[in-house]
């Protein structure tokens, strides 16, 4: 893989330059978020390394400014900033996966496999999801209910998607994870409570018919109801 490393601490250029440049891995590095947003637009890269705490600009408005500009390479946080409040701010601004320090290299690796398999899944042709007026188009990236169409964050549309493909079934936090974000964050966040609330807002606000409801000591299911959602 091609990685651009968007770092100004050189402890950390030098354990992930030797680690992964060790496993074949080709890593570009920028020392400031202005100069690494440049080479991540003038250049191709398989994945971005990103640290929040960047000099000159910082990560989470590098992160906002290239997906303003329709930058779609993966783009992996990893940074010491690891409340339920940073991650959900950095998935909000366009990041696709959010690790914290110290890490594991091992660990590294793994998520920028998995990254890397996220990238290259083809979409499917038939790849509309729908549990009664409610409808998800895989394909244009849409979600309607009714007539109204609902806009929805990357991180939000994976969630929903990931809740349509199994709908009437109950699905615990530590499967959202796994399956939203392909990782497994510490449990002791509430990240995920963070987003279901974030989709009820957006989808069952003011609807007579609630599909979106908490199993209490369970998880979470959608599913039609006319049952007020807690």
């Amino acid at each position: 893989m091609k990685l651009l490393l968007i770092e100004d601490d050189p402890g950390v250029i030098s354990v992930i330059q030797r680690g992964l440049s060790a496993s074949g891995h080709e890593i570009a590095v920028a020392m400031d978020g202005q100069s690494g947003m440049q080479m991540a637009l003038q250049h191709t890269f398989d994945i971005v390394i990103l640290d929040l705490m960047v000099p000159v600009i910082n990560g989470m408005e590098v992160c906002r400014r290239l997906r303003s500009a329709q930058f779609t390479t993966p783009i992996l946080m990893l940074t010491a900033l690891g409340t339920t409040e940073n991650i959900v701010s950095g998935l909000d601004a366009g990041a696709d996966d959010y690790m914290t320090k110290p890490f594991k290299l091992a660990e590294l690796e793994a998520r920028l496999r998995t990254l890397t398999r996220r990238g290259r899944e083809p979409e499917r042709n038939d790849g509309i999801l729908s549990i009664g007026d409610l409808v998800l188009d895989k394909v244009t990236k849409t979600v309607k209910r009714a007539t109204t169409t609902i806009d929805l964050t990357a991180t939000e549309f994976r969630l929903l998607e990931y809740l349509l493909s199994n709908t009437n079934r109950v699905l615990n936090r530590i499967e959202i994870l796994e399956n939203v974000w392909d990782i497994n964050f510490n449990l002791g966040t509430n990240v995920v409570d963070v987003y279901i609330n974030y989709l009820r807002k957006k989808i069952d606000k003011n609807q007579d018919v609630k599909l979106i409801h908490t199993v209490f000591g369970m998880g979470y299911v959608i599913r039609q109801s006319y049952e007020d959602s807690k």
